[in-house]
């Protein structure tokens, strides 16, 4: 994966606000109000995932606003690659920061989090009342099957951009091989493949001189770490197990989401079904399938597992919360990535080793996809799953569950989809539809 970007040129600092530069070029002053405008705007359009979502900020911060050049837009974005958590909110938060600083960069983090947050709830709390009705059921077995389908898109176009050598590609069979077949934990596959990454990065170009220091470094990481730990701290004090379960899990997994949703959907969801019998696997799917159906970052598949959670513990107050919960320790990190690592962009991202290790990080995430697309599609089409012989984590499926409504479903989605190319909405409403046709029959 080609990390490298040219130099981005800073100006000095002004001194009407705290935080990075607002340069002489904008065309259109990036004033608070202004601001708060286009993000919003951002975050209520931002639809079909993270490329549809990085093209609609750049059409918003490039082309139409003259807010950042096109330079200082793809090194944040190189940047913001190489964090964990969702990379298109961290885009918007970095593109707020650079214009105003700390209050620009939270009115466009959390302007891009909470359209969909509030969509989720919704929707998560319309589920938990009339999920498990027949007609209910049917329209999600046609979501089901397009989901697949999508996990399916999500790696054929993250392999063509990240299987660049032979190397990546046996990292990628490897990194299948331990999730799919030996079940080993995701963040040690991850861990390793960035060791891997590093240690045989090309260290023949120079690496550029360390940009100094800041002061105020320290001091963001502990006023962020120290909000993003609060709500941990204070049901920890409240002895409130179930939620500081989710709080912690979810902290764990916001520290781990390298290459997207659908790198850890697999490791969250062996957490939450089988570890911790929050969700069944079947909600879980659904989860994924409304996920896709909101703007927003598809991570915030986190808010409905947690709304979900708390409704099967303790019905719909529960589940609010648990969301919240789940929200607040997804998405807090994300503010912290940036504000504190931000002011070092150039340095970080011109690294040999730390893009090594990412590109091999990617590389290895192919293969984790491979198996969460693996693992939906046998629990998609087959309606009982055996345990594996000889100690493997591998699904087998009982033949004789095999569903063939999932699998005409499954074909319909990924011609319309891979082969016609239609956008996500149209196609997840229909097959939604030919779902519950289906079931009619």
């Amino acid at each position: 994966m080609h990390w490298a970007f040219p130099a981005l040129r800073y100006v000095p600092a002004q001194p009407t606000h705290r935080g990075p530069p607002v340069t002489d070029r904008h065309s259109d002053p990036a004033d608070l109000g202004t601001l708060t405008w286009v993000f919003g705007r951002i975050g209520i359009l931002s639809f079909g995932g993270p490329a549809a979502q990085i093209a609609l900020m750049h059409r918003a911060l490039v082309d139409e606003r003259d807010w950042l050049t096109e330079d200082q837009f793809l090194r944040a974005l190189s940047f913001c690659m190489m964090l964990p958590g969702p990379e298109a909110m961290q885009l918007a938060t970095y593109a707020g920061w650079r214009l105003r600083g700390v209050p620009g960069g939270l009115i466009a983090g959390a302007l891009f989090v909470l359209p969909g947050a509030l969509v989720i709830m919704a929707l998560a709390l319309a589920y938990a009342a009339v999920g498990d009705l027949p007609l209910v059921q049917a329209l999600f077995l046609g979501i089901k099957a397009t989901v697949v389908v999508i996990v399916i898109q999500a790696l054929l176009r993250l392999s063509k951009k990240a299987l660049a050598t032979t190397a990546h590609w046996v990292l990628a069979g490897l990194a299948f091989a331990a999730l799919f077949l030996f079940g080993l934990p995701f963040p040690l596959v991850i861990a390793l493949a960035a060791a891997y990454g590093a240690w045989t990065a090309d260290l023949s170009k120079a690496p550029p001189a360390d940009t100094p220091a800041r002061p105020e470094t320290w001091r963001t990481v502990l006023i962020w770490g120290a909000l993003w730990a609060a709500p941990a701290l204070v049901l920890w004090a409240l002895q409130a197990e179930f939620l500081l379960g989710l709080a912690v899990f979810f902290a764990k997994l916001a520290v781990v989401t390298f290459g997207g949703a659908y790198a850890v959907l697999a490791y969250m969801t062996q957490a939450v079904v089988t570890e911790h019998g929050w969700l069944s696997t079947a909600q879980m799917i659904d989860a994924l399938g409304l996920a896709e159906t909101t703007p927003g970052p598809l991570i915030l598949v986190t808010q409905f597992v947690g709304h979900i959670a708390g409704v099967e513990q303790g019905g719909i107050g529960l589940g609010l919360l648990a969301g919240l919960v789940v929200l607040w320790m997804t998405f807090v990190p994300c503010f912290l990535w940036i504000f504190a690592g931000a002011p070092y962009l150039e340095a970080i991202t011109t690294r040999p080793r730390i893009g090594a290790a990412l590109a091999a990080v990617t590389a290895a995430v192919v293969g984790v996809i491979l198996s969460l697309s693996l693992w939906f599609a046998l629990h998609v089409f087959f309606g009982r799953i055996d345990d594996a012989p000889l100690g493997l984590a591998l699904p087998v499926p009982d033949l004789a569950s095999f569903d063939p409504r999932a699998a005409g479903l499954f074909l319909l989605a990924a011609a319309l989809l891979l082969w016609r190319q239609w956008p996500l909405l149209p196609v997840l409403g229909l097959m939604a539809c030919a779902g519950a046709g289906l079931s009619l029959l």
